[in-house]
């Protein structure tokens, strides 16, 4: 929560850096949930969690992590041989 009252603020003073930020998860508390919605922001996922401690993050970047291989390493129909072509 602290993290993304951060966010909030960065945004306020400079609203360009929240195209480099990621939001990981919407947090139980109403506060955060009041933040979010001022950030305009949406959460990867929303766990009902209320942990703290970067929860979230720790919860979200293997997700990321695996996003970005599979983009980067799948392979493209033509590569795969696959056909668009009927029968």
């Amino acid at each position: 929560f602290i993290s993304s009252v951060a966010a909030l603020a960065a945004i306020k003073i400079n609203s360009q850096v929240k195209d480099w930020m990621f939001f990981s998860h919407v947090s139980a508390e109403p506060g955060h949930i009041i933040i979010i919605q001022a950030m305009e922001a949406e959460p990867l996922i929303a766990l009902n969690m209320r942990l703290g401690e970067a929860s979230g993050a720790a919860t979200v970047v293997p997700l990321m992590r695996l996003a970005c291989a599979l983009h980067n390493n799948m392979a493209t129909f033509e590569q795969a041989g696959v056909s668009n072509k009927d029968g």
